[in-house]
């Protein structure tokens, strides 16, 4: 396995015309500020100019700014550097880390799985797990909605993974251990590397929770391996067994059961937590814009007679409810993306030493005015289609770009659509008067705090 560095610090090595993002400590760099609160430090670069240089923990790294330049260096460099290799303990040598021609392989192999077909099949899980959510609640209960959909994406993400009681047994373990396991691993990817190996009780905290992470995934896949032994033609329909049936269509090759074992937890990882952010980040904005929960009631009135789960079918009349989808992800999006260049660059009139890393907030940019005017409203008419085509879909990039860009997008824009329209069909969701809802950076994505609320049937 060939593990790129990143250069060190070399004062005389960097660019004179980047400036250097203020509050840098000595060694630590920016790492504090990356760690506390990445999204607001991050968010205040593009004052300083398109491209800015930050330091963390002895290495360079420069956070482009400008959505063109942004496009650019994202598209043309596909690696992730040294902090990509630092999540390998979750994330194994899946998709996510894996860099150059294996890259671009695992992606060949993975791709069926996401095909139109597979999503149709998937949808019918979705809708299900939402209606199945719904029916939870009784009218007039306070519930912690943000622990409600993330326990419903770890089950959704879970029961399309792992068709029958597998999913079942698994939601549980996946909706204890992955909030606090990612929480950690950010933290690790914030500080030298060399920290990874002291007896610190976050150390030992992670990798006993990620030890039996792996344990449930591992006894998974030997399950669906005997499965298959006594009967080759079986096949459930779930994302594992279109990972155990993949073949490269160049090459011929299968996954291994390693394979198919890390990209399982990379889907848990990027599938679970975006998901989760996104259901519970929409319902608190409805609650919070009643125009705008009222446009998207009239809709899910007229198109899920007496409140009925959405359908896959549904998805080419919901105009309303996709376009909350779509403004939940541009107010709402991760807040890194990484890139690693290995030859010198050079960034609108900024040169860039080669072996540093490249960072892009996409939250930074989708909450600029200059982009998105009054970024902090919630406005899903932006994506009306007269507004959207004077946008530069540079503007716009919650699922990444270029050879990065999220292979299993369709996947998560089909789950929350169909599982905000199977809810919000059925209820209304308030804020408990004396709540504030915080934002807080967990893994790569902006998750709400605390989000107690009060449930309203509608029907």
């Amino acid at each position: 396995m060939e593990i790129r560095t990143v250069t060190a610090i070399n004062e005389r090595q960097a660019s004179r015309s980047a400036p250097t993002a203020p509050g840098s400590l000595p060694l630590l760099g920016h790492a504090l500020r990356l760690a506390r609160r990445p999204h607001q430090f991050l968010s205040t670069l593009s004052a300083l100019g398109p491209v800015v240089r930050i330091k963390i923990g002895g290495y360079l790294g420069y956070v482009v700014t400008e959505p063109g330049l942004i496009r650019k260096a994202f598209v043309t460099h596909s690696d992730q550097g040294i902090l990509a290799e630092r999540t390998r303990p979750l994330t194994g040598e899946g998709v996510i880390v894996l860099q150059g021609q294996r890259h671009r392989q695992e992606r060949r192999l993975i791709a069926p799985a996401f095909a139109k077909a597979r999503i149709a099949d998937y949808a019918s899980v979705m809708a299900r797990q939402g209606a199945e959510c719904a029916q939870s609640w009784r009218d007039g209960q306070e519930i912690l909605l943000n622990e409600e959909m993330h326990e419903l994406a770890v089950r959704t993400m879970a029961a399309t993974l792992f068709q029958g009681t597998l999913g079942a047994e698994t939601a549980g373990h996946i909706h204890r251990l992955l909030p606090p396991v990612m929480t950690l691993l950010v933290r690790r990817g914030t500080r030298p590397a060399w920290t990874d190996r002291l007896p610190l009780p976050s150390n030992r905290r992670f990798e006993v929770m990620l030890a039996e992470l792996k344990a449930v995934t591992r006894t998974i896949i030997t399950s669906r391996r005997a499965e298959l032994a006594a009967d080759p033609e079986h096949d459930p329909g779930d994302l594992l067994g279109a990972l155990l049936q993949a073949r490269d269509d160049e090459s011929g090759a299968m996954l291994s059961d390693t394979q198919v074992h890390d990209e399982l937890l990379n889907f848990l990882v990027a599938g679970t937590q975006a998901a989760a952010a996104t259901l519970a980040w929409i319902f608190h904005e409805l609650s919070a814009n009643p125009n705008v929960e009222a446009a998207l009631h009239a809709e899910l009135d007229a198109v899920l007679t007496n409140g009925r789960p959405a359908e896959f079918a549904d998805l080419e009349r919901l105009d309303v409810t996709k376009r909350v989808v779509t403004e939940s992800l541009r107010k709402y999006s991760p807040w890194l993306t990484l890139r690693q260049i290995t030859e010198p660059t050079t960034l609108g009139d900024v040169e860039i030493p080669g072996g540093v890393l490249l960072f892009a907030c996409p939250i930074a940019v989708h909450r600029d005015p200059a982009f998105h005017p009054d970024p902090m409203r919630f406005d899903p008419d932006r994506w009306l289609p007269q507004n959207r085509a004077r946008m530069s879909p540079d503007t716009y990039i919650p699922f990444g770009m270029g050879a990065r860009q999220c292979p299993g997008n369709v996947f998560a824009l089909t789950q929350i659509t169909l599982q905000i329209a199977t809810i919000a069909a059925r209820w209304r969701f308030r804020t408990i008067p004396g709540s504030e809802v915080k934002e807080v950076a967990i893994g790569a994505f902006i998750q709400p705090t605390r989000m107690p609320m009060r449930a309203e049937a509608r029907f």
